[in-house]
């Protein structure tokens, strides 16, 4: 493919700005970045389309355009969404050193001009490959009835017979050959997340080989396609979040057309994971309003107004109004020079769904929003269910992290930490402010030790903490909350009288007898009210702990 048949699509937008006479220069690739040393990651041939957020003055236009020209790029493209139009000074150093420049219109998005470029050098490369990769084109730009990344994973292995899988960064199958024959075993996958997000903070440029027992796989980095015009500028941004093809076979003999075909591919699943981040912006956009809400202290009837909207998009058909968990997730690097809150945001999006679960959009029905270095989760819960132990159903924060905690250590290498914390489920929106302090509280108990993934629930929030003066207030409130609010409901709608009965229990000791006389009931009648007290709060009053939480919640309410 030429530049100048970039110019020849109205579609693409682009304008030239200079290098006419370079226009026949071949066009191998495409990459959008930010960077200010993108150089790494050339190998040369390749359009490069930038938004210019690494450009901070004038000065910085000439070392980064010489730093293109030294790694062999066709042309530059620069976005004017940012700037309003391309500085003259970047057009300066571009004329200087003979590299074709285009401004790209605002309007056009630049997985408009990946998926251009990427259609048009794959229908040219001769021979079986470009056969391949434009049957991958149709197959990933069809939309649903096109099968996906699956679809895609099933030609590498029936046309060039290479299995290969696409994974998250902690390691969960994405997608994989749907035709007969092994599947990746979710340890290996682990291992493979781990080792890929290891040589991603190293800088190295994949494929990077790995060798797991007697098979080697090559894995190659699957980054956003460009559908902002703004790339990340730092390889920590985006460390917890890309996706990466991992195919089994040695790369390192391969062709540079074989190798150019796997990194279109790469572009090509790209587009696929950009819709998948579109999808989650509504889920975002809710989470942001509710935390908002929350925070700020607005009227429970407000907040419970936003949750019957959201409830219909995060669970789809659901009758009731679900009960509700908070996780908070906080991503801190060494130095605090980089926000955390949107690494936290995706790595959340990420180790909420199901281990079990596959496919590129199994978290629809989670709400994720950050600020600064936290991000906070609003996952809703279709009911409440409790085990066969008596503890309450839900997400539990062991579990979170029982089988990503391997790759997370290897991509936050020696100067990032992930800590969360998860309350317990509350059933209205006057819970919700005391269940977000719950599980702040929570992932500071994390914090607080060593390691560089941990995580803590609310169980681990023990009564005797409620007793120790440096536990905010809201803190109590959630404990206070999570043990009364459904005996107060329930009051609320039988006229049941279950925490007068609680406290004139409690009072009594626990005497069956006394209590009875004072309350001038059966004891039959009240049998059964302390039984529903114990199956409404899955608390045992036989026990000398659950009485004291219960005596230390009436005590505070």
């Amino acid at each position: 493919m030429r530049l100048r048949a970039l110019l020849d699509t109205d579609a693409l937008g682009l304008r030239l700005l200079g290098g006419e006479d370079e226009l026949d220069r071949t066009v191998r690739g495409v990459m959008t970045t930010d960077l200010r040393d993108p150089s790494r990651y050339l190998s040369g041939g390749e359009l490069v389309l930038t938004g210019l957020a690494w450009r901070r003055d004038a000065a910085d236009s000439e070392p980064f355009v010489r730093l293109l020209v030294q790694a062999g790029v066709a042309g530059l493209a620069a976005g004017e969404a940012e700037l309003g139009n391309v500085p003259e000074d970047l057009v300066v150093a571009c004329v200087r050193h003979r590299l074709p420049l285009f401004a790209v219109h605002e309007s056009v998005a630049f997985a408009t001009i990946t998926e251009h470029v990427v259609r048009q050098v794959s229908g040219e490369r001769a021979g079986d490959l470009a056969a391949v990769v434009d049957r991958h084109r149709r197959m990933m730009t069809s939309g649903p009835a096109g099968g996906g990344p699956d679809v895609v994973l099933d030609l590498l292995g029936s046309d060039l017979d290479l299995r290969a899988w696409v994974l998250s960064p902690t390691g969960r199958l994405i997608a994989g050959p749907k035709v007969a024959g092994p599947g990746l075993p979710a340890d290996t996958c682990a291992k493979l997340a781990a080792e890929h997000l290891a040589a991603a903070r190293t800088g190295r440029r994949g494929p990077h080989r790995v060798t797991l027992g007697s098979s080697t796989y090559s894995l190659f980095p699957v980054r956003s396609s460009g559908r902002s015009p703004q790339a990340s500028r730092d390889v920590r941004e985006t460390v917890l979040s890309d996706w990466l093809l991992a195919v089994e076979a040695d790369a390192g003999d391969w062709p540079e057309e074989r190798l150019d075909l796997l990194r279109g591919v790469t572009q090509l699943i790209a587009v696929e994971r950009d819709r998948r981040d579109a999808a989650r912006t509504v889920r975002r956009r809710l989470a942001q309003e509710v935390l908002e809400l929350v925070q700020t202290g607005a009227a429970p009837a407000e907040i419970a107004a936003r949750l019957r909207v959201a409830a219909p998009v995060l669970l789809p058909g659901l009758g009731a109004a679900p009960h509700w968990q908070v996780v908070v997730a906080r991503v801190e690097w060494q130095g605090g020079d980089l926000e955390g809150g949107p690494v936290a945001q995706s790595l959340l999006e990420e180790i909420l769904v199901d281990p079990s679960a596959t496919g590129p959009e199994p978290s629809d029905r989670i709400a994720v929003a950050h600020t600064g270095d936290e991000a906070i989760a609003l996952v809703p819960l279709p009911a409440v269910s409790t085990e066969h132990d008596g503890s309450e159903a839900g997400i539990l924060a062991d579990a979170l992290l029982e089988s990503v905690r391997d790759p997370l250590a290897a991509g936050l290498d020696d100067d990032g930490r992930v800590t969360l914390g998860v309350s317990a489920s509350v059933h209205s929106a006057e819970g919700l402010r005391g269940a977000l302090e719950e599980a702040r509280h929570a992932r500071r108990v994390a914090a607080a030790r060593a390691g560089r993934v941990c995580a803590a629930g609310h169980q681990e929030l023990a009564s005797h903490v409620l007793l120790l003066p440096f536990v905010p207030d809201d803190v109590r409130r959630a404990f206070t909350a999570r043990l009364l609010d459904p005996l107060r409901d329930y009051d609320r709608r039988h006229r049941a009288e279950l925490i007068p009965t609680l406290e004139a229990f409690l009072d009594c000791d626990g005497s069956w007898t006394r209590c009875a006389t004072r309350l001038h009931l059966h004891v039959n009648t009240l049998r059964y009210r302390v039984g529903r007290i114990e199956q409404l709060t899955s608390r045992d009053l036989s026990r000398l702990e659950d009485k004291l939480d219960f005596f230390l919640a009436l005590r505070m309410s």
